[in-house]
């Protein structure tokens, strides 16, 4: 009994002394082990990873596949098509004009834009709406002196359906089209394409401001026919193997389909 009570703990009692420790005990440092933290349990048995060292949030957000629909909807998603720079898109305007190379799509098969998608489509959307007014202006100024001027706001919402519906949804019917027909073609070398067809539209839109319908036909006849032709012939090269016709002749039909509107609606 007495054995059992002088190994009770007094350190807490009041007016207890601390038990010495010697100088050497003092002396002598311990290092703590480093802890290694492992996840618990293991992925599964077989062709697991087996244990694995917890991670920081951060690292967890950084190693965490990024969702495709998140993607869609994040505007840094496409900032990869807009790394292009003055010589790069003068190059690619260039080769829009002329349209028998029909190479246009070897040169962007590295480094498709949407750059030429997006200003071609908004300027020409803006310069035929404003152009649009100047034009009718013209027109009746020349039947009737007394005219005065008047802008049509109605202008610029039906140029930008049209330009915008045409370069979105025209381009996303031939990619389909020509997957279900068995050919590979990118989506966004099919939108910087059709983008940059309307780059001689830009220019033609300025001529067509002249009050002699005759002038006007003419000019948006040969811009419709070199927009088209462009279309068809950097086309081409997706089809073969295929029956090209129909898909080529279809293109061609459109681009100049848009031509004949621009000139009917806006320059009438």
């Amino acid at each position: 009994m007495d054995e059992s009570y002088a190994n009770l703990q007094t350190s807490h009692l009041l007016g207890s002394v601390p038990a010495v420790v010697s100088e050497d005990r003092k002396s002598t440092s311990y290092e703590a082990p480093v802890a290694n933290l492992q996840a618990f349990p293991p992925n599964g048995a077989g062709g697991g990873r087996g244990y694995q060292t917890l991670r920081s949030p951060i690292e967890e957000i950084e190693q965490q596949p990024a969702n495709n629909w998140n993607g869609v909807f994040s505007i840094s998603s496409y900032t990869q098509y807009f790394n292009v720079d003055t010589d790069i898109v003068l190059n690619r305007l260039m080769s829009s004009l002329y349209p028998i190379n029909g190479d246009f799509f070897s040169k962007i098969d590295s480094n498709p834009d949407l750059y030429g998608l997006v200003w071609i489509s908004t300027t020409l959307m803006f310069l035929i709406a404003s152009l649009g007014n100047c034009s009718t202006y013209l027109m009746d100024k020349r039947s009737d002196s007394s005219t005065s001027w008047s802008f049509d706001v109605n202008y610029v919402n039906v140029a930008a359906c049209a330009i915008y519906g045409y370069t979105v949804i025209v381009p996303l019917a031939f990619y389909f089209l020509l997957q279900y027909l068995g050919s590979k073609p990118r989506l966004i070398s099919f939108w910087c394409m059709w983008g940059y067809s309307l780059s001689i539209f830009i220019l033609s839109s300025v001529l067509l401001i002249i009050p002699v319908e005759f002038i006007r036909w003419t000019v948006i006849i040969i811009t419709g026919a070199a927009s088209a032709s462009f279309v068809t012939l950097n086309l081409r090269s997706y089809v073969e193997g295929n029956d090209p016709t129909v898909v080529l002749v279809a293109a061609f039909i459109l681009q100049l389909g848009l031509a004949i509107f621009i000139k009917m609606w806006f320059f009438a």
